[in-house]
């Protein structure tokens, strides 16, 4: 009877969701145009940054790579939320949770990884510009980004498989718009000081990232106020601010979410922390890399209208 009772629960209820007579409608194509948004704009700059020769650089080469990741990072959850506001049993199976759980935060840590990265990137192009054509090598820039990707898409493996084994013999009820290890751990017939650890651990790893990323940048910054000229100062904060943008919004998101431990929201602001982490900055992220970049601009515009770019006067 205990392990019939201990295999019980296949699959969990979704309960971060309005009912569809409060207004679910109402959120569905507000969502529906974000994901349109994050998906097309992600992929015109990841497209435009692979047609156009003048940004095959590593910094243009990185930002790429973040965008194609921003796409797949989004699916793994905004598909499965917009299913849940139009329909009435709002469920999904255990495999299908962990799934998500597993590519949501797997996709997260790459793009973490990849901030880093990053950062280093723009560390050697502002404090070593001499050097940084030999040390940033097509190569080293190809090993980093497949690094970046390995290490996201390994490193949580081993805690999926761990949760997948856990007993869940409760209540089915995930109180949040997605598949999250606190709230799935808080599900498990456990002992509930697993979520302590894992919560440390998470924290721990976001510390030091963000720890990592805000060093160099900080750097980046002495280094730039020391350039003499007004005009080389503007051109060395213009290549930066948007990658600090991304970084603040990112990590900012992140630290809502999982830099809490024990303190507890209502389920309103639970829901509205999650939206942000998972919705709204990956809703930005192509705005800043288009809008403050005019290179990035004008590729998009070539990508959008070719003809332009072959309508040769006076043919």
């Amino acid at each position: 009877m205990e392990g019939a009772n201990l295999s019980a629960v296949t699959e969990f209820v979704f309960t971060g969701f309005p009912q569809l007579q409060d207004g679910g409608l109402l959120y569905f194509f507000p969502l529906l145009f974000i994901y349109a948004f994050v998906v097309v704009g992600n992929l015109l700059i990841f497209f435009a940054v692979r047609m156009d020769a003048r940004l095959h650089n590593p910094m243009y080469n990185f930002i790429s790579t973040f965008s194609f990741l921003e796409v797949w990072y989004t699916t793994a959850t905004i598909p499965k939320m917009l299913s849940n506001l139009v329909s009435e049993k709002r469920t999904i199976s255990m495999t299908g949770c962990l799934l998500q759980m597993y590519f949501f935060h797997s996709l997260g840590n790459t793009e973490g990884a990849l901030l880093t990265v990053m950062a280093i990137d723009r560390y050697v192009a502002i404090c070593n510009p001499l050097r940084y054509l030999t040390i940033m090598t097509p190569r080293l820039c190809a090993q980093l980004s497949a690094g970046s990707c390995i290490f996201g898409l390994l490193i949580l493996l081993p805690e999926i498989v761990w949760i997948s084994t856990l007993p869940f013999c409760g209540p089915n009820q995930i109180h949040q718009i997605f598949c999250d290890f606190t709230p799935l751990l808080r599900l498990a017939c456990t002992d509930a000081s697993v979520i302590l650890v894992q919560d440390v651990i998470h924290a721990l790893a976001i510390l030091i990232t963000g720890l990592i990323i805000s060093l160099s940048y900080i750097r980046i910054v002495t280094v730039i106020l020391g350039i003499p000229s007004a005009e080389g100062r503007k051109k060395a904060f213009s290549t930066c601010a948007t990658h600090i943008a991304v970084f603040l919004l990112f990590f900012g998101s992140v630290a809502l979410m999982y830099l809490r431990f024990s303190a507890t929201y209502t389920p309103f602001w639970d829901a509205a922390i999650a939206l942000t982490f998972s919705v709204l900055a990956p809703f930005f992220n192509p705005i800043i890399y288009s809008l403050r970049n005019k290179d990035m601009k004008d590729a998009i515009k070539k990508l959008l209208c070719p003809q332009k770019v072959f309508n040769v006067p006076g043919r």
